[in-house]
């Protein structure tokens, strides 16, 4: 059964690595033998995440990467594969939900940078690695989307409607890359216990109305993702493709 979840060797991106749900699963991967790159903005704190990873033996190095600025990542995905000889697992993590007072008060750059990082960006990143997948003989792609693309509220609108984007993403690219051997599959998150979570989990009036519809009645802690992000980058998953797989404690429909 180990060895089904064996991910050891395997070169696995994480965008958006360096914290919350992102930080978790590199921390995972480590763990169990992959070569981790960890992706985001800022370099300095993917360095600290990879160290943390060295420290434990593992094997980890740190890119810096914005995934909403489209020109750049063919860069970035070419200099992991010149580095790492591949990439096996691709984690599209990297997201942001800034929220707007109103629809009407919704930017034009607000609508923008939102979909920029939380689709636009995966979807070429998607494109780009897929095609490398392919041609070395196949591997796994995960998205990271949230409950906010099948439970949209008037405080998440864009945001929501570029998570249901991605999980329509993950369908498409699923049936696309398959005959290469690529496999496709998506991590749809409800709350957990996040550095982006904590303004609201700290708020003893909101967090009531976030725990009550849980079954499990808690939030998720970062690392109960890890054992998802395993099963879909290994063996274990090797006939499963275009699927979201919910992680949310049991929130009620």
């Amino acid at each position: 059964m180990t060895d089904m979840f064996d991910v050891a060797g395997k070169v696995v991106m994480v965008t958006g690595g360096s914290r919350g749900l992102g930080k978790a699963m590199s921390l995972g991967f480590g763990r169990n033998g992959a070569k981790v790159v960890i992706a985001s903005r800022k370099r300095e704190e993917c360095e600290k995440v990879a160290k943390i990873i060295q420290n434990l033996g593992g094997d980890a190095m740190a890119v810096a990467c914005h995934v909403g600025q489209w020109d750049g990542l063919e860069t970035v995905v070419q200099r992991v594969i010149e580095q790492c000889g591949s990439i096996d697992v691709l984690v599209n993590n990297a997201g942001m939900s800034p929220l707007a007072p109103s629809l009407l008060e919704t930017s034009e750059a607000l609508f923008d940078k939102i979909i920029d990082v939380n689709l636009k960006g995966p979807m070429r990143l998607t494109a780009l690695v897929a095609n490398r997948m392919g041609e070395s003989g196949g591997g796994s792609i995960i998205n990271i989307s949230s409950l906010a693309s099948y439970r949209p509220s008037p405080m998440t609108t864009v945001y929501s409607a570029a998570k249901a984007g991605l999980n329509a993403l993950t369908v498409a690219t699923a049936q696309e890359f398959a005959p290469v051997g690529v496999r496709v599959n998506c991590i749809v998150c409800g709350t957990f216990d996040t550095d982006a979570a904590s303004a609201m989990l700290a708020n003893d009036d909101i967090r009531p109305y976030i725990v009550e519809p849980v079954a499990l009645k808690r939030v998720g802690e970062p690392d109960e993702v890890v054992g998802a992000a395993l099963y879909f980058a290994s063996g274990a998953s090797s006939y499963t493709t275009g699927t979201c797989m919910t992680i949310d404690g049991g929130v009620r429909p």
